[in-house]
């Protein structure tokens, strides 16, 4: 299915003037992003390195290319090169690794501190108390931008918009001693984000919306 442009135009217009549309391109052909991109996107996030790696060799290289899913150490040597912003540290070891692969690269990567705010056992992220213990100055390599969650898959909005509330004050304790470019809460997605956006989100993961349903076969 190629991009819903109408779709596109209207959600960059209900997007509040500070928040960022990341369209979530994985499992989705080159076609359909450079469609897109067309369009005037910038900011695509995908989940699988090795997905990411090879689209981003054939696509424009001004493209912000985010990492969205779950990280592995091992793998991130493949993106340290030119990825814009990862979204899901999850783990003091990952942040080790992306630094000592960011130095490697002469570079300081953007990443945002991924909290596990739903009820599912599933989701990775770093309690409140680890959240606060971490010690980011120790990485020269890696600035930390923001935070990141997601709430349960659930169609109770009430407990939706309780975890991202709950987030977004996880997120203004840590702005206090934080500095100036700790500015970026990444939440919601093409079920959720306009509670997301209502609880204070600047970033929003939206796939399905745009792309249509994605395809798994294979």
């Amino acid at each position: 299915m190629s991009i819903n442009s109408t779709v596109y135009h209207d959600l960059l217009q209900a997007l509040p003037a500070k928040a960022t549309l990341v369209a979530v391109s994985k499992t989705k052909p080159v076609e359909d992003i450079l469609a897109l991109y067309q369009e005037g996107q910038r900011d695509f996030g995908e989940n699988y390195v090795q997905e990411l790696v090879d689209k981003a060799a054939v696509l424009p290289t001004d493209i912000r290319w985010h990492f969205i899913g779950h990280l592995q150490s091992n793998k991130v040597k493949y993106i340290a090169p030119f990825v814009h912003l990862i979204h899901g540290v999850d783990s003091e070891s990952l942040l080790k690794e992306i630094n000592k692969q960011a130095a490697k690269n002469n570079r300081v990567i953007d990443c945002l501190l991924q909290v596990h705010i739903a009820k599912e056992e599933t989701k990775f992220g770093f309690d409140d108390a680890r959240l606060f213990q971490l010690n980011t100055a120790a990485y020269e390599n890696v600035r930390i931008r923001g935070l990141m969650g997601m709430a349960s898959f659930s169609n109770d909005e009430a407990l939706v918009r309780q975890e991202f509330r709950y987030l977004k004050s996880l997120f203004d304790q840590y702005a206090a001693n934080a500095g100036g470019q700790f500015n970026l809460l990444s939440m919601g997605m093409s079920g959720d984000y306009t509670i997301a956006l209502e609880e204070g989100s600047t970033m929003v993961r939206i796939g399905s919306l745009l792309f249509g349903e994605r395809n798994y076969t294979g």
